[in-house]
């Protein structure tokens, strides 16, 4: 259910395709204001070079006064479609050049892996050909679905889910398969690092021929060399899940992670260490953290240095993931550095790498943390238990891949889309020299600025006394028009999947969408979102369907008090558990006067028995006991519905499949109550066509603005049908 980000979309239309190789160089002129954090901070006031445009803004008296939500915007549903590029990951191979994973809505979803160029005048280039999908489904989420090393490629192929050999050097290299062909997409692999003295590659592999709904998960080794494919050898076997497979430099101790149901990997989880014998089997293994039942953590991303040791993080004692090394010699674990603060996500998908230990400098790690709602970039001493920040255009961080004298952290801010940046930094690595975006998911989205509306973030309190929770608000915001002072403005607000995922306030075009056309739009951190440590996280347990739905009704109460939306316009939407999030707010109260749930869950009971291996235990630490299952299923209170739906579902989604849209829509259509529903033939969970981005974006802004917007909407938009009402 994690995924939160909708990638919303078109029918037949044209899109203009923008250049895929495209390298946009920023410049920004800029000084940070940091608040000073409670450790060594570093001060840096950065030259940094901007492109991007500022468009005058007409004075209030030289706007056009128009109803909220009837304003023209250029970020038009075609530009939202087909602008946002996905990413996959980076890597640097031999020669410190960048790579990237990037997904392509114009190109029906496809991932593709891209070579970066030498310097600002060569072009990016793609390297996996035409007919190659670079995506893994293990854990139906994927992630961790190439490696590069030296200069071999090792992928996974979306549509055979066979693992291929290919050489980013040579011109006309064509990829090699090297496991077995099972027949069909039957056996997937995650996550590999590469074995190099022994020419293999060591992976997670997660083998569906038994059962698609109770896969066997190891970590096996597939041979690199050789002309004779070989079935993969297990290493590690006989738990539910592994993630995380990393090899010391001398290739004699493996680490990982593993965790066994009911868990999720960020309830409990165990990091081992793996001795490898002259034959490559694991003979002898040790349990790092995780193993004492005394201690409740979910260690995650093991990380060797070059001289051995062993980095991970993990949140024992203080419930946020923080820094830590293990003591080999007496087998104990030693904090580097506490702080109140989220250094790892959720392991959703595969792949993750929130910091790096700097081979020039291997005292110094790069990390990425989070706290209160922002990211921050930091170096810190193993040695002296410090921390620097680094300052940086962005607010918000995820990967960071070393190349040598720099970092390329993957990242956006309430200006800058999902990027990457080249971060080159001084001799000592404690400070930025330069800042370069080499990526963007969105290259031509300056041209919008002065349309951007900027998050706010803000706390509101719950109906728990004394307890707050988070959310990003954005205005509504347009250069060209204004709404009457006696006017508020209708509210979106979005509830995001997972549920243990968290609403970022970075530029996207999805919020801009509507903000541009005088909608409020709020991005909800209901308690059980991630960011905000353990006990935050935990508000859910049990509790799912009813904290995330208070939650979402206090934040747009609180917005409506506070005079920043109207409160007889307040829509809500959400996609997979934000669309169970959605439903059940309808369902179970009064606040809201519209909804949109995108391959939400409806059927509690039906999601249990029917989805994936990796989250088939997960409702029973999240809901509770049969009676809770009905209790809190949206589709067994139907008659308490009061207000319209529209609903968009893909066919082939194993997470939450098709029927629980169908069940919600035929039972709502015989109340009488005004429903859609929207199907996608080929779409899976969350959706990664243009053309049913755009559509699914429309229809929702048009279904809304009929039915409580009392506005017409300036977009030249076909609404379908909706029952009981057209």
């Amino acid at each position: 259910m994690a995924l939160s980000a909708i990638t919303t979309a078109t029918i037949t239309r044209r899109h203009s395709i923008l250049p895929t190789n495209l390298t946009t160089t920023i410049t920004l002129l800029f000084k940070t204001t940091h608040r000073p954090h409670h450790h060594h901070h570093n001060h840096l006031s950065t030259k940094l070079l901007t492109t991007m445009a500022s468009s005058t803004t007409p004075s209030p008296e030289q706007k056009t006064t128009a109803p909220y939500g009837s304003w023209s915007s250029p970020i038009t549903s075609d530009v939202v479609s087909g602008a946002s590029k996905g990413l996959g990951g980076t890597a640097v191979d031999s020669h410190g050049r960048l790579f990237w994973l990037e997904s392509r809505p114009t190109e029906s979803g496809r991932l593709v892996i891209v070579k970066g160029g030498n310097d600002e005048k060569e072009e990016a280039v793609d390297v996996t050909p035409k007919e190659f999908s670079v995506r893994t489904v293990a854990q139906e989420y994927g992630g961790g679905a190439f490696a590069i090393s030296g200069d071999t490629l090792v992928f996974s192929n979306y549509k055979d889910q066979r693992l291929y050999k290919q050489s980013i050097d040579s011109k006309d290299s064509a990829p090699v398969p090297l496991t077995p062909d099972y027949g069909g997409p039957l056996v997937s692999y995650a996550d590999g690092v590469y074995d190099t003295p022994r020419n293999r590659f060591i992976t997670v592999m997660e083998d569906r021929r038994e059962s698609s709904l109770n896969a066997i998960t190891s970590i096996t080794s597939v041979e690199l060399s050789g002309d004779t494919i070989q079935e993969p050898k297990v290493l590690v076997g006989g738990n539910d899940f592994y993630a995380f497979p990393r090899l010391d430099s001398e290739g004699k101790r493996l680490a990982w992670i593993e965790w066994s149901h009911p868990n999720m990997p960020w309830d409990k989880s165990e990091l081992w260490v793996g001795y490898i014998s002259d034959t490559g089997d694991v003979y002898k293994r040790v349990c790092v953290a995780g193993g004492d039942p005394a201690i409740v953590e979910s260690p995650t991303e093991p990380k060797w240095s070059d001289e051995g040791e062993l980095f991970f993080i993990t949140d024992r004692k203080s419930g946020f993931w923080n820094l830590h090394r293990w003591v080999e010699s007496d087998n104990t674990v030693v904090p580097i550095y506490s702080l109140e603060a989220e250094f790892a996500r959720p392991l959703w998908v595969f792949g993750m790498n929130s910091y790096e230990i700097i081979k020039e400098q291997n005292n110094l790690i790069a990390c990425t943390y989070r706290q209160k709602g922002r990211s921050y970039l930091g170096i810190m001493d193993k040695h002296k238990s410090t921390l620097s920040v680094l300052q940086t255009p962005f607010t918000d961080l995820t990967n960071i891949t070393s190349g040598g004298r720099c970092l390329y952290v993957e990242g956006a801010s309430g200006v800058h889309p999902l990027s990457i940046a080249k971060v080159s930094l001084d001799d000592q690595a404690t400070k930025v020299v330069a800042f370069q975006i080499v990526w963007s998911s969105s290259p031509t989205i300056s041209e919008y600025k002065s349309y951007f509306s900027s998050p706010e973030f803000i706390e509101f309190p719950t109906e728990v006394p004394g307890e707050v929770a988070y959310a990003y608000y954005y205005p509504p915001t347009n250069p060209i028009y204004q709404a009457s002072q006696d006017e508020k403005p209708p509210l979106l607000l979005k509830s995001h999947g997972g549920p243990t995922a968290e609403a970022r306030g970075i530029l996207n075009l999805n919020v801009q969408f509507w903000t541009s056309r005088g909608w409020a739009f709020v991005d909800v951190n209901y308690g059980g979102s991630t960011g905000y440590g353990r006990a935050f996280r935990e508000r859910l347990l049990k509790r799912w369907g009813i904290v995330d739905v208070n939650d979402c009704c206090s934040c747009a109460q609180f917005l409506v008090d506070n005079g920043k939306a109207d409160g007889e316009r307040l829509c809500i939407t959400g996609g997979s558990a934000g669309g169970y999030t959605t439903l059940a707010a309808l369902a179970f109260k009064k606040t809201f006067k519209a909804g949109a749930s995108l391959y939400g869950v409806a059927d509690l009971k039906l999601l249990k028995e029917e989805t994936h291996k990796f989250e088939s235990r997960y409702m029973d630490n999240l809901v509770g006991g049969e009676k809770e299952f009905f209790e809190r299923s949206p589709i067994n209170y139907v008659d308490q519905f009061s207000c319209p739906i529209i609903l968009f579902q893909g066919l082939e989604d194993k997470v939450v499949p098709p029927d629980q849209a169908r069940k919600i829509y035929q039972a709502l259509k015989a109340k009488g109550l005004p429903v859609a529903l929207v199907e996608y033939e080929g779409e899976q969970h969350g959706f990664r066509k243009a053309e049913n981005i755009k559509f699914t974006l429309e229809q929702q802004m048009v279904f809304f603005a009929r039915l409580v917007g009392h506005f017409k909407v300036a977009d030249k938009i076909i609404p379908i049908k909706i029952d009981n009402f057209d």
